[in-house]
């Protein structure tokens, strides 16, 4: 950015600050999103929050306008294609009334990172997140390593470990390498005696 460059800070929201920063049933309940999704930090459960509400809004002012008005069914059928392909909405309840009813846990349960621990891809949450940032997983043909990418309902089908992955079709890891080569350099001078 051309900001930074100057020295100004970028002025994006990532993510909203809770007006109550010490309300307990809020707390827990991040916590327990943390936990359930093995997400690094709260930032990311706040980031999918803002997400979700700014989808709720654009939902909400839809709602409000004539259902004959074409700002209304152009951006309401571009709002409910782009949930339906996110996997947010079932084929049967593709209208705005439903986008409301969207969760913060059914953005979480779209992201890589459980995705690829349900597909016992990975032994837990936490080994998924460590397998993703060491590159080791694909989606198709394209190496991810973001363990917050939303995967598509096409895509997900098409997760699996990456071409150069010792877990995939890759060369074997350094620790299997050196095993299968015979040991170190001290084997070959008791050799000699």
């Amino acid at each position: 950015h051309l900001l930074a460059f100057c020295g100004l800070p970028i002025l994006t929201t990532e993510c909203e600050a809770s007006r109550r920063p010490f309300e307990k049933e809020r707390l827990d309940n991040e916590m327990q999103l943390v936990g359930e999704f093995g997400l690094k930090n709260k930032r990311e459960v706040w980031r999918v929050q803002l997400l979700l509400a700014k989808m709720r809004k654009n939902a909400r002012d839809l709602l409000t306008l004539d259902e004959k008005s074409p700002k209304r069914i152009f951006e309401g059928a571009a709002l409910l294609r782009r949930c339906a392909r996110l996997g947010l909405l079932a084929e049967d309840k593709r209208e705005l009334d439903y986008v409301l009813g969207i969760k913060v846990a059914d953005i979480l349960a779209r992201r890589l990172q459980t995705l690829v621990f349900k597909q016992s891809l990975a032994k837990s949450l936490h080994h998924a997140r460590v397998l993703i940032r060491q590159r080791h997983i694909r989606v198709g043909k394209q190496m991810v390593n973001i363990p917050s990418f939303a995967v598509r309902l096409d895509s997900e089908k098409h997760i699996d470990y990456s071409l150069t992955s010792p877990f995939g079709s890759g060369r074997p890891g350094r620790n299997k390498r050196k095993a299968a080569g015979g040991g170190g350099g001290d084997d070959a001078e008791n050799d000699e005696d």
